[in-house]
């Protein structure tokens, strides 16, 4: 298990590896090589508490219902995404066109807010069906109320249940990857 506070060595050990630090340091590096070796897309998504809206990037997504269709997002607990998605109980899931690929890195902090000219961080959105934020140029959108929110650590699952979805691109548009960009998260 992690260390207290989230720090220091992951365990536990599987029975191969040698009960000394620089094995379990070896082995730790292992795993996250592996664990960043698992494909995922690169999102923004958008979340919102009264007046308060966010964008952000994000990796740790999936869909894990049918029916009703639920989509599942991984966010850090110390994200104004997390405090406005665990207030707001909402949230949309943004996809991006490959050939956009610079936008994701826009995200990576809280963006700065204008409202009057119907931006974040300098790009134009609107609210989707739950009044979280529709990023204008995204490829498509999945716009989602929390049903369930699991503790995972220094993580939250929040699970949305799927209220309004639309493409704003071509359908066969290319969407981003993680492995299209030099980023990396988890491990």
């Amino acid at each position: 298990m992690a260390a207290p506070g989230g720090s220091g060595p992951i365990g536990p050990y599987p029975a191969r590896v040698a009960a000394d630090d620089d094995a379990r340091a070896d082995y730790d590096k292992l795993r996250r090589r592996v664990l960043w070796s698992l494909p995922y897309g690169l999102y923004v998504l958008g979340s919102r508490h009264g007046d308060r809206r966010n964008l952000m990037t994000i990796n740790w997504v999936t869909q894990v219902s049918f029916d009703p269709k639920l989509i599942a997002v991984g966010v850090e607990k110390t994200a104004v995404t997390h405090e406005l998605v665990a207030e707001g109980g909402v949230f949309c899931l943004n996809t991006v066109a490959r050939e956009d690929r610079a936008i994701i890195r826009k995200f990576t902090k809280p963006v700065e807010v204008d409202l009057a000219g119907g931006t974040l961080n300098g790009f134009p959105f609107h609210d989707g069906a739950t009044g979280a934020p529709v990023l204008d140029r995204a490829a498509a959108f999945v716009d989602c109320e929390v049903r369930q929110a699991v503790d995972c650590g220094g993580h939250t699952l929040f699970i949305g249940e799927v209220v309004d979805c639309d493409f704003l691109l071509p359908e066969d548009t290319e969407v981003l990857r993680m492995e299209d960009t030099r980023m990396s998260y988890g491990g």
